[in-house]
């Protein structure tokens, strides 16, 4: 299962918007209003729960200066990643797209689609706060 969002311009550069991403602690100022937990594990891996859904637990599994930030699951059950793809645009701005990339069968793709895609958005529209 393949999810994307828009791209989304950020006013910050792109060596900031790697930096706060890779200080996986700053997740917590992204997430959405209905999180009930938010707990740093280590340098590199944090577990949230929103409200009515299972914990997850995320770790920092790749990083390319300044361009991509990739998080995936720490878990082997549910095998699936969050990108950020970073693109200078200037001295003060850049642009986010955030994709989810996940190997689920279709019941439940089917579950995790919509709630899954919000949470993308909401990651997506948050940025504004970096």
């Amino acid at each position: 299962m393949h999810i994307e969002t828009s791209k989304k311009k950020v006013s910050k550069n792109d060596k900031d918007v790697f930096d706060f991403l890779t200080d996986i602690k700053n997740f917590e100022t992204l997430m959405p209003d209905n999180i009930d937990k938010f707990e740093v594990l280590d340098e590199k891996t944090f577990k949230f729960a929103l409200k009515g859904m299972p914990e997850i637990v995320l770790r920092l599994k790749e990083q390319h200066p300044y361009d991509k930030v990739v998080l995936g699951a720490a878990s082997d059950k549910l095998p699936f990643t969050l990108t950020a793809d970073i693109t200078a645009l200037g001295e003060n701005e850049s642009e986010v797209g955030l994709s989810f990339e996940g190997q689920f069968n279709a019941m439940m793709a089917m579950m995790i689609k919509s709630p899954i895609t919000n949470f993308m958005e909401t990651l997506s529209k948050n940025l504004d706060k970096i």
